[in-house]
Formats: C-alpha cells, sequence, structure tokens
C-alpha cells in the first residue's frame, strides 16, 4: 500500500476531495492521537483557524473531552477547503511524523519544497525552530524523569522484597497459628472426651447411688416386715400356751369327781349287807336324817348357788387375770421391737451421716475440680485472645502496608501518565466510573453537638474540586480514579468505624432481634493512622451498621427536642389498642415537627448519660407508656404510624363507656388483699383478675375486675395496687409472716380457718418490671420523681401473668400427694369416664428419638425403657376419657409444652384423716408417717406451677368410698373452668 501511495502525485497536487478522503479514512486516530493545543498555533499561523475558532475550540462545554474536540476542529478545517487539508497534514507532519506517515504514506520531510507555500519561508523557518528546541526540551525533561523513575522503581523494588519478607515471616506466623489452633482444638476433643467419659461416671455413680437407696429402702421394708411377722408369731404362740392351760385345767376336776363318786358306790354296798333291826334303826334314823337334811339341803343349795356365783365371778376374774397377762406380754413383745427398731434406726442415721460426709467430701473435691478446669479455661482463653490480638493487629498493619503500596503505585502510575500524556497516547484514557455517595445517619446527630447538628450540613450538597472552565481548565483539572474514590470512601469509613462494628466478647451472643440503636454508640472519632478496613475485621467484630433516615411506607421517623414531652403531647390507648397520640400543643417542637393526633408511638429513642435506650411502644400499657414518654430530658427519636381508624374506633369505645382505656391484660393475684376502703377490689392468693386500666389514678392503682371461673366474663370490679405498690405490701406480707406481732399472733390463735396470705413468686428476669417489655437498656439509673418506681426490679412478684386456654377434649388427672395417689389410681381408674395411663415398652431407637422431641414423660425402669409417654396420654383423652396419671410433678411443664393441661388435685392430709387410709396404706406398704413427709415436700413445690390447682380440705370426706366421689365432682367442675397458664418468668 505504501508503494502504491508513493507512486501517487504530490500532496499539492491532489484535488481537495482526495485530500479530505485521506483525512477522513484516518478521523478515528487522528481525533484519539491528537492533541488540539499543540497543533492550533501552526494552523493558526497558516490563516486557517481565527482567534474565535481556538477559543470554540478550547473552552467550549459542549465538548467534553479531547476526541470531540479534535473532530470539531477538524470540521472547521474542512470549511476552509484545499487550504484547511494542507494545513493539517503539515502540521500532523511536524508534531505527529508517524501519524503522518500513517495517514499518507510518505516520510515526513522539513525541506521548504515539501510545504504548501501557505507559510512564507521565514515564518516557517522560525516556526520550525521553536517546534525543535520545545522537542529538545520536553526530551531532555522526559530523560531526566526516566532516570528519577528508574531511582523510585529500585527503591520500590527494595521495598517490595522486604515486604515479601514480611510476607513470608506471616506467613510462617499463621502456619504457626493454625498449628497452635489445631493443636488447641484437639486439647478441646480430648477436654470434651474426658468430660464425656467424667459424665459418663457420674451417671453410672449416681444409677449406682439411686440403685443402693433403692436397696436400702427395700431392705428397711423387709425388716419392718421380718419384725411384724416375729411380733404376731410372739403373739400367736402366747395365746396358744394359754388356752393349751386351759385345755390341761378340766381333766383334773373329773378325776375328782370320779373318785367321789367311787367312795359313794362303796358307802351304798355296806348299807344293803345290814340286818333288819339295823335296817329299822336305819330307817328311823333316815326319817330323822331325811328331815334333818332336807333342811340341810335347802343351807346346801343356797350355799352352792352362792359357790357357783363365786366359782364364775373367780372364773371371770381368772379370765381377766389371763387376758391382762397377755397384754402385758404382747405390750412386752410391742416394746422389745420398737426398741430394736430404733436401734434399727440410729444405725441407719449413722450410715446416712456417714454417706453425707462422702458426699461434702466428693462435693469438694469435684468443685476444687472445676475450679482447676475453669482457671485452666481462663488461661487458655486469655492465649487465645493474645493471639487473636496479634492476629488482627498483624492483618492490620498488612493491610496498611497493602493500602500505601497501592497508593505508591497510584502516584507511579499517575507520573507514567503523566510523562505519558506529553506523547501521542496509543488508547483512549478511561472513562471516570459513577461512585456512591454515603447516607446520612441518624446516629450522626447522637452527638447533639451544634457545629454538627443544623439544617445547612444536613441539606448541604457539594462536589468534589469545582473550578470555573477557562482556556486551560481541562488540562488543569485531575479527576479522582475509581481506586481513588474507593480509597476516600474506605478513609471515611473506616473514621465510622465504631457505627460500623460493635465489639463483643467470644463468650457472649449477639441478639439479632435488637436494633443496632440500641446498642451504645461511641462519639469519639478515629483517626485515619489508626483506621482499619472492614476486610481485616476478625472474627468476633459483628456487624451492626445502622440504617439510614427514611420513611418505610406508613411508618415515619421524626427527631425533635424532647424536654418535658409529656408537656408537648397527650397520650392515650394502651397494650391491646396501642398508644395513640391525643393532642399535641401548638407551637411545641413535636407540633412543628409533624407530630399529629391519631398516629400511633411505635418507638422512642434517645439517649441518657451518654447511653442510647429504645424503647418498644407499640404493645405496652398505658402506664409504661407515660413512664417512658417522661424519661426523656432531650433530643429524641420517635417512630409513629398513621392510624386514624383505629383512633377514631378507640376514642368512640371511650365516650360509649365500652372501656376505660385502651388497656386489657389478665394476671394472677400471689397475695391476699383486703378491702381497706370503698371502691378497692378485696382479693385473695390465686385469684385470676382482669386489668383494664393501669392508669386510673394518680397514685398507682389499676381498675380490675374478677373474672367468672368458666367464661371470660368481668364480674365485680374495683381498684388494685399498681405492681410497685403490691410488692412493697406482699414485703410487708412476708416480713409479718416471717416476725408476726403480738395482736397478730392472738388472732392467729383464735382463728379456725386455715387462710393462704401469699404465693413466693422470683423471677429471673432482671429488668424495670417483669410485666414490661419496652426497655431495652437494663443500665438506666433512672428513677421516677414520687417513688413509685424504683432504681431495680426485685425478684418478688406480687402478680403474673396469664394466658386463657380452653381445652376441648377431657383434661387428664394429677393426684397429689404421690404416695396418696398411688393408693387412689386404681380405684378412681375404675370408676366411668376414668382409665389409668399404662407404660409402654419402647426400642432403644424409638427411646433415643422420642427423648430427643421431649415426649417421654417419666421413665420407670431406664435399662428396659419402660417409660410413659404423650401418645399414650393422648390415646385415651381421645375417646373421652379422663387419663389418670400416675406420675410426680415433673410431668406438668410437659405437658404443657404440647398443650396438654392436666387437672392437678392436691388432697390435704393429716395423722387424723390418713387413720381412716390405714387398711389402704398397708396394702401398698406405706405408713402414714411416709405420706405426711411426702405431703409436706410437695406442697410448696405446687406454688412452682405454671397453672392453678385444686386442693381437697380432709374435713371434706371420712372414708376411701366418699373421697373418690369428691374426687369426681372436682375432676367435673374444674373440666368446665378456664385453663390459666403463666409465662415462663426465667
Amino acid at each position: 500500500m505504501a508503494e502504491s501511495v508513493l507512486n501517487t502525485p504530490d500532496l499539492k497536487d491532489l484535488e481537495e476531495e482526495e485530500l479530505w478522503d485521506l483525512i477522513n479514512d484516518n478521523r478515528h486516530a487522528i481525533s484519539l492521537g491528537v492533541r488540539p493545543c499543540v497543533l492550533i498555533p501552526y494552523l493558526r499561523q497558516a490563516r486557517v483557524l481565527t482567534d474565535l475558532d481556538e477559543d470554540e475550540i478550547l473552552t467550549c462545554l459542549n465538548f467534553t473531552n479531547r476526541g470531540m474536540k479534535t473532530s470539531h476542529m477538524i470540521d472547521l478545517l474542512h470549511v476552509q477547503g484545499h487550504n484547511g487539508a494542507m494545513a493539517l497534514l503539515e502540521s500532523l507532519m511536524i508534531h505527529y511524523p508517524v501519524l503522518y506517515t500513517r495517514i499518507t504514506g510518505r516520510q515526513p520531510s522539513i525541506e521548504p519544497s515539501g510545504f504548501s507555500g501557505l507559510i512564507n519561508y521565514t515564518e516557517l523557518t522560525e516556526y520550525l525552530v521553536r517546534a525543535v528546541s520545545s522537542m529538545q526540551t520536553e526530551l531532555h525533561v522526559a530523560r531526566h524523569e526516566a532516570a528519577r523513575l528508574q531511582a523510585r522503581c529500585c527503591e520500590l523494588q527494595g521495598k517490595l522484597e522486604q515486604a515479601q519478607q514480611n510476607n513470608k515471616e506471616l506467613s510462617q506466623m499463621q502456619g504457626e497459628h493454625a498449628r497452635l489452633h489445631s493443636h488447641l482444638d484437639g486439647l478441646n476433643r480430648e477436654l470434651l472426651k474426658l468430660k464425656d467419659e467424667k459424665c459418663d461416671l457420674y451417671v453410672r455413680y449416681t444409677t449406682a447411688l439411686e440403685e443402693k437407696s433403692a436397696t436400702i429402702v427395700r431392705n428397711r421394708d423387709l425388716q419392718l416386715e421380718i419384725s411384724q411377722l416375729q411380733h404376731e408369731l410372739k403373739k400367736a404362740q402366747k395365746e396358744t400356751d394359754f388356752e393349751r392351760w386351759r385345755s390341761l385345767k378340766n381333766p383334773s376336776d373329773t378325776q375328782k369327781l370320779k373318785a367321789e363318786l367311787n367312795a359313794v358306790r362303796a358307802k351304798l354296798l355296806e348299807t344293803e349287807t345290814l340286818f333288819p333291826v339295823q335296817q329299822d334303826i336305819l330307817a328311823h334314823d333316815l326319817k330323822e336324817v331325811e328331815n334333818r337334811s332336807s333342811e340341810l339341803a335347802e343351807e346346801v343349795s343356797r350355799l352352792s348357788e352362792e359357790n357357783i356365783r363365786l366359782q364364775q365371778e373367780k372364773e371371770e376374774f381368772l379370765e381377766e387375770k389371763d387376758c391382762l397377762a397377755l397384754e402385758v406380754e404382747k405390750l412386752t413383745v410391742d416394746c422389745e421391737m420398737y426398741q430394736h427398731r430404733s436401734t434399727l434406726f440410729h444405725n441407719q442415721l449413722e450410715e446416712v451421716q456417714a454417706e453425707r460426709d462422702k458426699a461434702y467430701l466428693s462435693r469438694d473435691e469435684a468443685q476444687a475440680q472445676i475450679a482447676r478446669s475453669l482457671a485452666e479455661k481462663d488461661v487458655l482463653r486469655g492465649q487465645l485472645m493474645e493471639l487473636q490480638a496479634r492476629v488482627f493487629a498483624m492483618k492490620a498493619c498488612s493491610k496498611q502496608r497493602e493500602r500505601r503500596d497501592k497508593s505508591m503505585d497510584r502516584k507511579f502510575s499517575c507520573d507514567i501518565s503523566g510523562l505519558c500524556s506529553e506523547f501521542p497516547p496509543s488508547s483512549p484514557p478511561s472513562r471516570r466510573q459513577l461512585c456512591r455517595s454515603n447516607a446520612i445517619l441518624p446516629e450522626s446527630f447522637n452527638s447533639f453537638d451544634a457545629c454538627e447538628f443544623n439544617d445547612e450540613a444536613i441539606c448541604s450538597i457539594s462536589s468534589n474540586q469545582v473550578e470555573p472552565p477557562c482556556s486551560e481548565s481541562l488540562r488543569r483539572r485531575d479527576f479522582p480514579s475509581r481506586s481513588d474514590m474507593e480509597d476516600i470512601y474506605t478513609s471515611q469509613d473506616s473514621l465510622n468505624f465504631d457505627h460500623d462494628y460493635v465489639l463483643i466478647s467470644t463468650g457472649d451472643s449477639f441478639d439479632e432481634s435488637k436494633s443496632p440503636a440500641s446498642l451504645p454508640c461511641s462519639t469519639s472519632r478515629r483517626s485515619p493512622n489508626d483506621s482499619v478496613s472492614r476486610s481485616s475485621a476478625p472474627p468476633f467484630l459483628m456487624r451492626s451498621r445502622p440504617q439510614a433516615l427514611r420513611i418505610t411506607g406508613r411508618v415515619l421517623t421524626v427527631f425533635f427536642q424532647g424536654e418535658m414531652i409529656l408537656n408537648e403531647i397527650q397520650v392515650i390507648g394502651g397494650n391491646k389498642t396501642g398508644v395513640f397520640v391525643h393532642d399535641v400543643t401548638e407551637g411545641s417542637s413535636a407540633h412543628n415537627t409533624g407530630v399529629s393526633p391519631g398516629s400511633q408511638i411505635l418507638q422512642l429513642k434517645y439517649e441518657r448519660e451518654q447511653r442510647a435506650v429504645r424503647m418498644v411502644l407499640e404493645d405496652t400499657t398505658m402506664e409504661e407508656a407515660l413512664w417512658a414518654l417522661g424519661q426523656v430530658q432531650g433530643p429524641c427519636h420517635i417512630t409513629l404510624r398513621p392510624s386514624q381508624d383505629a383512633y377514631e374506633n378507640l376514642l368512640q369505645q371511650l365516650k360509649n363507656g365500652e372501656v376505660m382505656s385502651g388497656d386489657s391484660f389478665y394476671i394472677r393475684v400471689n397475695m391476699t388483699m383486703q378491702e381497706d376502703v370503698a371502691g378497692t377490689l378485696a382479693v385473695k392468693c390465686n385469684d385470676i383478675v382482669h386489668v383494664t386500666d393501669t392508669h386510673h389514678s394518680i397514685d398507682g392503682s389499676w381498675w380490675a375486675s374478677h373474672v367468672h371461673p368458666c367464661h371470660l366474663e368481668d364480674l365485680k370490679s374495683g381498684t388494685l395496687p399498681n405492681y410497685y405498690r403490691a410488692q412493697r405490701l406482699l414485703i410487708r406480707a412476708l416480713e409479718d409472716m416471717t416476725y408476726p406481732r403480738k395482736a397478730q399472733r392472738k388472732e392467729k390463735t383464735l382463728s379456725h380457718e386455715k387462710q393462704r396470705t401469699a404465693r413466693i413468686v422470683i423471677t429471673g428476669q432482671q429488668s424495670r418490671n417483669p410485666l414490661w417489655v419496652s426497655v431495652e437498656d437494663n443500665n438506666t439509673t433512672a428513677q421516677d420523681s414520687d417513688g413509685c418506681v424504683p432504681s431495680r426490679c426485685v425478684t418478688l412478684m406480687p402478680y403474673t401473668l396469664v394466658s386463657p386456654r380452653f381445652p376441648p377434649i377431657c383434661r387428664p388427672v394429677l393426684l397429689l400427694p404421690t404416695l396418696l395417689g398411688r393408693v387412689l389410681h386404681k380405684r378412681l381408674a375404675e370408676q366411668d369416664g376414668f382409665q389409668i395411663c399404662e407404660p409402654e415398652l419402647l426400642m432403644a431407637s424409638e427411646h433415643a428419638i422420642q427423648m430427643q422431641k421431649g415426649e417421654i414423660l417419666e421413665e420407670c425402669d431406664s435399662k428396659t425403657h419402660l417409660c410413659y409417654t404423650l401418645q399414650g396420654v393422648e390415646k385415651i383423652m381421645k375417646r373421652g376419657t379422663h387419663c389418670v396419671l400416675p406420675l410426680s410433678l415433673d410431668c406438668v411443664r410437659r405437658l404443657h409444652r404440647a398443650e396438654i393441661f392436666p387437672i392437678i388435685i392436691y388432697i390435704m392430709s393429716s395423722e387424723r384423716s390418713l387413720r381412716k387410709l390405714r387398711h389402704k396404706l398397708r396394702q401398698n406398704v406405706l405408713t402414714e408417717s411416709q405420706v405426711l413427709e411426702c405431703s409436706c415436700s410437695e406442697e410448696p413445690l405446687l406454688d412452682k406451677l405454671p397453672c392453678l390447682y385444686q386442693s381437697i380440705p380432709p374435713e371434706s370426706w371420712h372414708d376411701s368410698a366418699t373421697l373418690i366421689d369428691t374426687l369426681k365432682t372436682v375432676v367435673t367442675e374444674e373440666q368446665q373452668k378456664i385453663v390459666w397458664v403463666e409465662s415462663d418468668t426465667w
């Protein structure tokens, strides 16, 4: 192609169209590789451009880059025709010889014959001399700059080698850290294995102890049975001896009678052998004797009757003597048995004391071992924290070093680009990319500094490096590149490091439900030298960037000065309807901000003692909302939701008298309060009360009503002390119970009925009020002016929140105390509508699955997996039958988790009442003392149940049959009642 061009005639001989065809064919290369400011001086001397053309090319704002200006210059030269084309080609031959050769295919020449004659010879020579001298100057500057950059490159090469060496050391340290971390993991795994083995040993040990205790109890029962059998045997022997003695007494009497009979017979034989005279004499004597004998017979009969009577009395006395002797012997045997039993009890007590001492020693050893393990754990945790801090510092140093290297590389690239800008570029420059600007954070207003918080600072919008356009403004203006903008925003983000991350300890967990505004924000700023990029954040730093101020849907967050906010706005409502703005004072800061009646208050944020406090008022009571608004003493953010329909509905209900406020919740009273004055509601312990107004009076009283046991209907209404007043009354009642006064002691002695005065309920929630849910900052030490709100909440709860449940089918029945329930379970299950729950034998896999799901209520035998399950209870309930539970109190919470609410019946026991069931207790190998001990141990546990229970006094039954009838009546009544369940206080 070059040869074909060389064979063409001279450029001066070419036509205008041919010249412009050559230029237009390479127009793109000219536009990209030519700077108009270099060619314009020659074109001015060639008189193809004027001053106005130069100003238009260089200063017109429509031409945003060099290509557009060059293209416009070519268009202006095209208007000049042949001269414009020749002047353009000659200027390219002087300043851009490579581009000239590319367009024309000829080598550039500075001979006068090679020019078109648009400039005379003298002017052309002067121009060429100036051009050559400027080029030599630029070449000298470029060589000097190249030498400087070469030295700079050597210096950077040395630093790069040093950085690589540091990187190798860092990699070695990271490898060492990984090795230590793996070693630590191995030690942790070994520790976990040892802990598991220790737990297994503990389980085995406890199982052995339980088996030992069960064996001891069984041995004691067998010893008692043996002693009873021995006692009965001795009694039987005594009775046998007595009967044998009586049987031996009768034969001696018969022998005496036989001897007398034989003597009488011998005398009769002697009389038969006498003579007649003697017979007459004897007959006469006989008559006399008969006369006397009749008299004697009468006397003998009288004496015999008296003898018989005396004999009977003697026999009675002898029998009584024998019975008394037998009773004495029985009492002697009983005394020996009780002495033997007391010796056994003393021996067992000594064994128990020895086991207790051993348990104390083992407990002390276990505590010492736990303390040692905790100390070792603390040491390991400290070492881990030191290693993490070192790794984090090394990462931060490496990131800073990389950032410095990047900045040096950018400077180096900028210097090279500045050097290359003097020469024709071979590629077009990169276009400036768009960058995202930072949003205005509401947390930036938390410092409330006058110099920072003003309308001008918020509403101002400024650009970077604004310069007015001038003749050479495009050459002097350096737009930051994308990397520079990223460095700018990185430095800004590093300055706001406290807003982006929150430092938490490794042992704590981060609650994602809490808003970042509730966390304490630091108002101090870090210097750029101490800033750390987000990519180098350690693993124990968690992201909590707050959101920018915005309006989402119909929820609006406004900011205003909230000094005495209750003087600016009035609120109505409660936890059921929400808290609404009712009235706004005109001219106040709330009115100027745009707060209007009918808006529901959702959230409140403010600063107190350099801590951010966040209160959620969406479902709070009126008392809580007024307290929260009264705590604001300065600037605050309040979140509102316009809800005019709900607000008007509440106003209409208040006007019609349907409700007293927007509050509505149910509580369980844990103490007895009498009716002091007119209008006060008298309540007893375990009563369910419906609270409908928490701000009824200024002295801190609620308006509440009793609730129908079977329906959600309000009965008698009256005032009730609020939570804190009731708390003080509960403390006073406990003090009176602990240290009673003399008058109270007399009243107690005169009272016949036992009435419950208080129920001890504690909570583990360390909040201002366990019934409140709004405050999320527990460190606030504010206190109400009238003393109604203490600085911190004690654990005693006079009221507990409850919710109603309506079980649709027959509820299970749980009888207490447990030992007495064993006696009555079978009798109650024999009645119509009752069935006892039987244990199920599960496979090992089924047992593990149900144990994981929490469906096992109680285990009968852990070895054979014989246990009571939820499925067995549900099967009986689906038949419309009450399931009798032979279980303990531990099953109640498991049943509640499955939405099964048992009927809990506590049978109050006494020694007199248990005598009526002595036969039943003996059949189950139980004693009265065991039942009383079980009753005393389980009665305090009833107060910890999350539901109500029914008690049966001992005076309401006199035998087992009437007790079963009473149980059936109580179950029928409880089945119709509402089940009130407390929320978890821990």
